[in-house]
């Protein structure tokens, strides 16, 4: 019947404002995510290089190569076709991972065998403990909108901040046992758990595993069941229910 054949462009014409609006919403989580780790590398270096805590300095450029993986999505989401430069900016977030990781368990190793211990630092503690509460916040916008929209790099770029998260929890405990027990030995064990993380998520960046296809246009549609076919294996875009509101 011709009464509905209308039906379907309202819905293509949505789905497309939706992916502006994500588009636009990851540009502005990138956003505060660079000016945040641009301030918090500056503290943390100068910092760190006041109290010669290696670990705080770690904290610094960790923040650093946040910047540049944040840097690497933006980049993506400035194109007109952001889906064109998602696996150069994947790769960018891949090899940033992997210098984490790789300037981490460095940096530890080092401290396990009594160089650049971590030294307390009134700075220091207060600044991981903000990281502990912005970071959570950030990565969880980023990486919802993320899977919302599709984009694997947006949501590798999430773990980064969550892994930053992760990083200030480190520091914090760290920095807190060494100054009360002098328990030296505490930072280091943990940072190395927190490079196999890093070495884990930066494989999947680089696989493009970060996230599954975009699942809104099949549940706008209002097929659950093509919608759930559209789902990864690990459940990462669970968080987007078919027939969802997404306002």
């Amino acid at each position: 019947m011709a009464v509905g054949l209308p039906l379907t462009a309202p819905n293509d014409a949505a789905r497309a404002d939706r992916r502006v609006v994500l588009a636009r919403r990851i540009r502005w989580f990138v956003a505060a995510t660079i000016i945040y780790n641009i301030v918090e590398a500056v503290v943390a270096i100068t910092a760190g290089s006041i109290a010669s805590s290696s670990a705080l300095i770690g904290f610094g450029l960790d923040s650093v190569i946040e910047v540049a993986s944040a840097a690497a999505v933006a980049w993506q989401f400035a194109a007109p076709d952001p889906q064109k430069r998602e696996k150069t900016a994947l790769r960018i977030i891949a090899f940033s991972f992997f210098g984490l990781a790789a300037y981490v368990t460095v940096d530890a190793v080092r401290a396990l065998f009594g160089v650049g211990e971590a030294a307390a630092s009134t700075v220091g503690l207060v600044l991981a403990a903000l990281s502990l509460v912005i970071m959570p916040f950030l990565s969880y916008g980023q990486r919802r909108t993320g899977r919302e929209l599709g984009s694997r790099s947006a949501v590798a770029d999430s773990k980064q901040t969550l892994l930053c998260t992760y990083l200030s929890g480190v520091l914090l405990v760290g920095l807190g046992l060494n100054n009360a027990f002098g328990w030296s030995w505490a930072d280091p064990i943990a940072a190395l758990v927190i490079a196999a993380v890093a070495v884990k998520e930066g494989r999947g960046a680089w696989r493009g595993d970060a996230c599954c296809a975009p699942v809104f246009p099949t549940a706008w549609a209002g097929d659950p069941a093509s919608a759930a076919d559209d789902e990864c294996a690990d459940g990462c875009c669970a968080s987007v229910t078919p027939g969802e509101d997404r306002r």
